[in-house]
């Protein structure tokens, strides 16, 4: 791939040097277009090996993303809220659309807040799956989505079972992933107005 890659580049700069030599019988004029085919080339070649890291970079970042949301769960199974709360972005960098009320969590602090109150809701343990991570990731930003599944026992006693909807978008900042955008929801029977904590896949 690289080789015939190169191969076209060179052989486009032999063209444009060709055009311009036909124009311009002049040795000054030689040169330029003999240092813009060289320019040219190395150009090509640069972008290409500029590709080709950007490339192997998704392995690794969709391993590194892997391994945050790895912490994230054992965080919230131990309703650690600090160890939860390394996941995301710090500061206002940082908005979040929970399943709870308000319409909208702006930055890390209210996200906090609301970590907070929800673990308090629980009695015992609380465990949280995500059995199909999907992850889609470049080599500073990136999506996760997919379903989880929340179980435990409220405080009143009762029993909680349901599956919920997630995305989550991602960034890298100063070397490290967080999340700075994340999106919880459930459907809605517009009929009722009530939402469906029914439903399985």
């Amino acid at each position: 791939m690289l080789p015939r890659f190169v191969g076209q580049c060179a052989k486009l700069a032999d063209i444009v040097t060709r055009h311009f030599e036909r124009i311009f019988a002049l040795p000054y004029i030689r040169e330029a277009a003999m240092g813009a085919k060289l320019l040219f080339l190395c150009a090509s070649c640069a972008i290409l090996v500029g590709c080709g890291k950007h490339q192997d970079s998704a392995p690794q970042s969709t391993a590194e993303i892997k391994s945050l949301f790895d912490h994230w769960k054992a965080a919230f199974q131990a309703k650690d809220v600090d160890g939860v709360m390394q996941t995301y972005a710090p500061g206002a960098q940082l908005v979040s659309y929970d399943i709870v009320p308000p319409l909208q969590f702006k930055g890390a602090d209210a996200y906090r807040k609301d970590y907070t109150e929800f673990f308090a809701q629980f009695e015992g343990p609380v465990r949280v799956d995500l059995p199909d991570m999907h992850i889609e990731a470049g080599a500073d930003v990136a999506i996760v989505y997919g379903l989880e599944r929340l179980t435990g026992k409220l405080t009143n006693g009762t029993p909680v079972d349901m599956w919920m909807r997630y995305t989550e978008g991602l960034k890298r900042i100063d070397g490290r992933w967080f999340v700075v955008h994340e999106h919880i929801s459930v459907p809605v029977d517009l009929a009722t107005g009530k939402a469906r904590l029914d439903l399985k896949p």
